[in-house]
């Protein structure tokens, strides 16, 4: 099966001088998610923006849907979603006027696009909230209208970036039920996060990144395996392959 996500050899970064990325390599499959995760300044917020096409490879390449951006950007753009840390929308637009929007970006029909969003508002208790302009939403709900959009346009690929912040806990298990759904559904998922325990129940594999390399990735099995740690959780193994003095004291 092929990749829906595809980096071969990837090194960039603000300046050729110094990469923040350096040869990085892994691909995302359809009917996946796979946790990208790491310390602070680590690269995983630079391997999204160039994924997203914000930043261009010093070196490598980057492919998504099977194309480059330099290939085709239509398909490249129109090939995921995104779902940033802090929530960016139009101050003077309604929840229902940016899921109307986003349809349209996407060339999503009216009667899909009545029934997907209809269901996305009452899974994320937003109805009520439906013609609230987004200046007046709170940051909780502001990130909801950011998940509903993306789960809207139901692309090949999501890239979810710290999406737990600021989401009540019956949002957070209707992200986590809606993203397990698209995934059986056979897209691809990329979720960064720091809240380990989150992802441990629904990755299945993880990326972990120290120094702008890929220093160990696998299904948790294997990080088990590669750290002679059975049974441990994802946050021990995450000390152990990142810091392991810490983990000596079991903290």
């Amino acid at each position: 099966m092929e990749p829906i996500v595809e980096v071969r050899d990837l090194s960039g970064g603000y300046s050729p001088r110094r990469p923040v990325l350096r040869d990085l390599t892994f691909a995302v499959a359809p009917g996946e998610m796979v946790g990208l995760i790491g310390l602070n300044g680590a690269g995983k917020s630079t391997t999204i923006r160039h994924l997203l096409g914000l930043m261009k490879p010093f070196s490598g390449t980057v492919r998504i849907g099977g194309v480059t951006l330099e290939e085709d950007p239509e398909r490249y753009r129109r090939s995921f979603a995104y779902v940033p840390e802090t929530p960016i929308l139009f101050d003077e637009l309604t929840v229902q006027e940016h899921l109307r929007l986003t349809a349209m970006a996407y060339g999503i029909d009216e009667s899909r696009y009545a029934e997907r969003s209809e269901r996305l508002l009452g899974e994320f208790r937003m109805a009520d909230k439906r013609s609230a302009f987004a200046a007046h939403l709170s940051k909780g709900m502001k990130q909801k209208v950011m998940i509903m959009n993306a789960l809207l346009a139901s692309p090949p690929l999501y890239v979810i970036d710290e999406p737990f912040l600021g989401l009540d806990p019956l949002a957070v298990r209707s992200l986590l039920e809606r993203l397990d759904e698209e995934k059986r559904s056979g897209s691809a998922i990329l979720v960064s996060s720091h809240i380990l325990s989150m992802l441990e129940g629904y990755c299945d594999r993880y990326l972990l990144l120290h120094d702008g390399r890929l220093i160990v990735s696998g299904t948790l099995d294997a990080l088990r395996e590669a750290a002679g740690m059975p049974g441990a959780s994802l946050e021990r193994l995450f000390f152990r392959f990142i810091a392991p003095e810490r983990d000596a004291y079991g903290t």
